[in-house]
């Protein structure tokens, strides 16, 4: 029973869309790095016919390499893949490939390929069911088992085809935007000597078992396609490239263990990135002058640099230093035009001095974050704090709502924006506001219970 239990349990994921819900990996946001993402991903957006606008490209904290779609015009890409490449170009070519997914309508049309698979799963449960009962308990395990393999492989092929056909509108996008497919062969070199590394042999097998085609069929058709486009020689952009590098950089030395990051990028290393991954490094060893050095170093050569001046500010407030902190966060966030999760930084700094004087300027600036940008919890959170500082509870607990609600603390949504309702003027934008947050609320809560 326990082979049968845990190939049903395959089965069954097989059956469901293979990608991994945002929800259960925690996102990682940084102002210069979503830049970089719009600059990079805006052409061939715009070469897929769709607004670059309307497109989000989300980083998930997860060491994999891996990026996929699951519903609406949100690409997510792991943080393992962009460690895994050394081009910007060659992330382009992944984007490419998921806008492909998401023109194609596949999130929405998985269900025409788990429906054949269903029916083949059911039709044979039904069979051995009968076999069972009249007697041939082996036999009737046999029909069931056949039906299995059946189904999973028509869902696979199903599967297959959606990846082959992503390939196919990916090439068609870089191609269109102009940009070369050089990257996007690169990284399938990359995952095909992953596979070797982990040695993988194909054989009948590993084809029929593969949610996507073979890495190497993928890497001819692609490469003869490429090859044969007007962009395929065209050179990368190298201002995309060298941000590029400092993303790499900047997240590595997020993500990594201090001691890892000082040796990948030791003290020789003069660039920008090293500079960067150091800065990180130090930091969280509490090496506060030598943090500083690092982001001096960088702000000597360009003074303007809100990002730069953004990581300055951020070292000084988490090293308990908020009012040095708002000299370089105030000028990152006026150079970055107001960059909602820069000046949210900027709102905490001046929150975090203490001083009631830097409250009405903190209540400014953050309004401006949270109108441009609503899906920053954080944000939420201290706006709330001016609010109860001045002793407006009303919208105090809206803040709180609207922090609950994108944190999925659903009853404490509900509590909140009823309490917000309660006490603002009837009418007003912020008591609808508070209406629909508890609406919200609500309506999710009762779908988490139907589910159980």
């Amino acid at each position: 029973m326990q082979r049968l239990h845990s190939r049903l349990a395959a089965l069954a994921a097989a059956l469901l869309l293979a990608v991994q819900p945002a929800a259960a990996q925690s996102v990682l946001r940084d102002a210069e790095t979503e830049a970089l993402f719009r600059d990079m991903s805006a052409p061939i957006i715009a070469a897929a016919g769709l607004d670059p606008k309307n497109v989000d490209i989300i980083l998930l904290n997860d060491g994999s390499i891996n990026a996929f779609v699951a519903g609406g015009q949100a690409i997510y890409v792991h943080s393992g893949l962009l460690g895994a490449a050394d081009h910007v170009n060659e992330v382009q070519g992944v984007i490419a490939h998921e806008l492909g997914h998401i023109i194609g309508g596949h999130v929405i049309r998985n269900d025409e390929g788990a429906r054949p698979a269903t029916n083949i799963t059911l039709l044979s449960l039904l069979l051995g069911a009968a076999a069972v009962a009249a007697g041939s308990p082996d036999a009737g395990m046999g029909v069931f088992m056949a039906g299995q393999q059946a189904a999973l492989g028509t869902y696979l092929a199903f599967s297959r085809a959606q990846e082959s056909s992503a390939d196919a509108a990916g090439a068609q996008y870089l191609s269109k935007a102009g940009i070369s497919g050089r990257g996007s062969i690169d990284f399938f070199k990359k995952l095909q000597n992953q596979e070797f590394r982990y040695g993988f042999k194909r054989n009948a097998d590993s084809e029929f078992y593969s949610s996507h085609p073979m890495t190497a069929d993928r890497l001819t058709t692609l490469q003869d396609t490429y090859e044969k486009d007007p962009a395929w020689n065209k050179p990368e952009d190298p201002a995309l490239q060298a941000r590029f590098l400092r993303i790499k950089a900047k997240l590595y030395g997020y993500l990594a263990e201090p001691q890892a990051t000082l040796a990948a990028y030791p003290d020789y290393l003069d660039d920008a990135p090293a500079h960067y991954a150091r800065a990180y490094a130090f930091h969280k060893e509490a090496f506060l002058d030598k943090a500083l050095a690092e982001t001096d170093t960088l702000l000597a050569r360009t003074p303007d640099d809100p990002y730069v001046l953004e990581l300055k500010g951020q070292i000084l407030l988490e090293s308990g230093k908020p009012a040095a902190a708002l000299a370089p966060l105030r000028r990152a966030t006026q150079l970055s035009d107001n960059a909602p999760l820069i000046a949210t930084t900027f709102g905490h700094a001046l929150l975090a001095t203490e001083d009631k004087a830097n409250f009405a300027e903190a209540e400014k600036v953050l309004r401006t974050a949270v109108a441009r940008d609503r899906e920053n919890p954080f944000a939420w959170y201290q706006l709330g704090v001016v609010y109860e500082a001045r002793g407006d509870t009303a919208r105090a607990r809206l803040a709180s709502a609207e922090q609950q609600l994108m944190e999925l603390q659903l009853p404490e949504a509900v509590g909140s924006a009823e309490a917000a309702e309660a006490a603002l003027p009837k009418g007003t934008p912020d008591w609808l506001r508070a209406q629909d947050i508890a609406m919200s609320a609500r309506a999710m809560i009762e779908r988490r219970g139907k589910k159980k």
